[in-house]
């Protein structure tokens, strides 16, 4: 976020405090931080919240969805690149019995008003902004092949050769399979499961970028661990005390 304001943006810290209980007795039940950044960016959402509320605009549909999105990718990790590849493969399924073997996936992303899809205005040079025909994309379609891509970033992290060789061919894939889904769309004018073309194209650019280059192994046995479990086991537990370096015993005596 702070890469959105200038340098020069006058920028002020602010504490809110909610305490409860007088004395010793005193606890604290609300302790935030904040500053004018965050002011700025809250008074731009409730502008947006309202708009969408009072309109049900597709624009404040959108930056929600995108917003939803961006912050899914964030909070979801996977572990490993064969996690990623099952969860992949199984929502594949699921989503293509959904939308060819029942009607309840288009029906429900139809009827449902709430910010849980992107969608794109068919008749935009018709009617401008206030465009009533949508083509729509479920946030599923953007997060789950998210978190599969950032997964791949931090394997070219740990690679440390200052190439992001598999970020940008799982991003390019990406692209190149939602190109994909629209194209099929709109030649056969019927709903389709993104995923269908997704997932395949996710997962097979990556690994035949990782055939050619001989890291098929390096990538299917990376794997992360979790960054508090790592933090707890380097905690003494309660009841026990850090045992001294010899250096320190030595010393001592």
């Amino acid at each position: 976020m702070n890469k959105l304001f200038p340098a020069s943006f006058p920028n002020r810290q602010y504490q809110l405090l909610f305490t409860q209980g007088t004395g010793e007795n005193k606890e604290d039940i609300i302790n935030y931080e904040f500053d004018t950044k965050d002011l700025v960016c809250l008074g731009l959402s409730s502008i947006v919240g309202v708009w969408y509320l009072l309109r049900k605009h597709w624009i404040a549909n959108n930056l929600f969805g995108l917003a939803f999105s961006l912050n899914g990718v964030e909070l979801l990790h996977l572990n490993n690149v064969s996690t990623g590849c099952i969860l992949l493969g199984g929502l594949f399924i699921y989503d293509v019995f959904w939308v060819f073997g029942t009607n309840v996936m288009v029906t429900v992303a139809r009827s449902f008003e709430a910010p849980i899809k992107l969608v794109f205005p068919q008749d935009l040079l018709e009617k401008g902004l206030e465009a009533d025909n949508f083509a729509m994309l479920g946030l599923g379609d953007i997060v789950i092949p998210g978190i599969f891509i950032a997964l791949l970033l931090r394997f070219d992290i740990s690679l440390k050769k200052n190439t992001h060789t598999y970020f940008y061919t799982s991003f390019a894939a990406y692209i190149f399979g939602l190109g994909l889904t629209i194209f099929i769309m709109h030649i056969f004018k019927h709903a389709q499961p993104a995923l269908l073309y997704l997932v395949p194209a996710c997962i097979g650019f990556p690994v035949l970028v990782a055939l050619v280059k001989g890291e098929v192994t390096e990538m299917f046995s990376y794997e992360e661990s979790n960054p508090k479990d790592s933090a707890a086991a380097t905690e003494p537990k309660e009841g026990t005390e850090a045992s001294p370096s010899k250096g320190q015993e030595k010393k001592d005596k």
